[in-house]
Order: C-alpha cells, then sequence, then structure tokens
C-alpha cells in the first residue's frame, strides 16, 4: 500500500471526524452519527502519481458538497485542509475541487466497507486529482483563506494535482 508511515491503528469506539476553519456551524461527529449523513454513490477513476489507476470505482460515502453545506462554509475560504490520523499527515486541496460532484468520504468501495490498509473507515476521495489528494484515514477537514501545503506538497509534490495535461499533468511543483 502506498502512504507516508504505514498503517495507524484507529480505535472505531472513538473516532471522530471534525470540520474546523472558515465556516459557521463547526461540527464533530463520532463514526456511528458520520454514516447517519445522508448517502451518495459515486462512479469515479482513481489516478495515482506513480503511474497507476483504476478504472471504474463505486464510492459510498457523505459528498464533500453536502458537508459543506451542513457546515456553512464561509466566502472567504479558498482552500481545504484535510486531516488525517496518519501521524499528523495532511494535504490540501482547492475549494473548487473539494466541491465538484464526486468528491466524497467514502467508508466503502464497489459495494465493500473500505479495508484500513486502503483508508478506512473514511477516506476522502477527490476523483479530479491525483490519488495522493484523497486522504487516507481521515479524521476531518480544515476550511482555509490561503493554500496551505500537505505532507507531500511540503516534499515537491504540486500543490494542486491534476492528473492531465502536458506530460504527467501537475506530478511535482516545477523549479
Amino acid at each position: 500500500m502506498l502512504d507516508a508511515h504505514g498503517t495507524p491503528e484507529i480505535d472505531l469506539a472513538t473516532w471522530t471526524f471534525e470540520v474546523e476553519g472558515l465556516i459557521e456551524n463547526p461540527q464533530k461527529w463520532s463514526l456511528d452519527e458520520f454514516m447517519q449523513l445522508p448517502a451518495v454513490r459515486v462512479y469515479a477513476d482513481f489516478h495515482c502519481v506513480t503511474r497507476w489507476s483504476r478504472l471504474d470505482n463505486v464510492w459510498s460515502g457523505v459528498s464533500a458538497r453536502e458537508l459543506a453545506r451542513v457546515v456553512g462554509v464561509k466566502p472567504e475560504a479558498r482552500f481545504v485542509l484535510a486531516l488525517a490520523y496518519d501521524y499528523g499527515w495532511t494535504t490540501n486541496v482547492p475549494l473548487e475541487f473539494f466541491l465538484k460532484e464526486d468528491s466524497l468520504f467514502a467508508w466503502s468501495h464497489d459495494g465493500q466497507p473500505i479495508p484500513t490498509e486502503h483508508g478506512g473507515p473514511v477516506r476522502l476521495i477527490i476523483p479530479q486529482l491525483y490519488a495522493w489528494k484523497s486522504a487516507k484515514w481521515v479524521k476531518g477537514v480544515r476550511f482555509l483563506e490561503h493554500d496551505q501545503a500537505g505532507y507531500w506538497e511540503e516534499g515537491g509534490y504540486h500543490m494542486r494535482g491534476v492528473p492531465w495535461g502536458p506530460g504527467d499533468g501537475e506530478r511535482f511543483r516545477r523549479a
């Protein structure tokens, strides 16, 4: 599995998901509460920066748009920082991609719960961007006015990560 530090141990009984930052209604849910949010199914491909893709995935979970609606995103928010249980791991996502129709916090993949080694119980899925933006073991998001580099971005990966374009798209920052 591709990750920065290995699979973290997550106690499902104490798992929480918290939304903070430039929002009107900060929220914190337990796993049971989070899974009671309105669910969607998304059919989307998944592209890894290491040059492989998995086509025709069916993800189920809560849409990022729904989550943004519930918390009331303030107009000055332009970016989202995804926070993970993976030892402080983060990734940044431009708000325009976070709010795409196919972006979601998934708890199932192809009809099965997402296994821990693939980011379960819940992982962020942003199909329009490279997979490192689809944070595994997600524990919350923070809405920001200014972009903030996450783990891989600090290491030289592109701040946006669009897979399409010249060469390999936006894999790495250009010097």
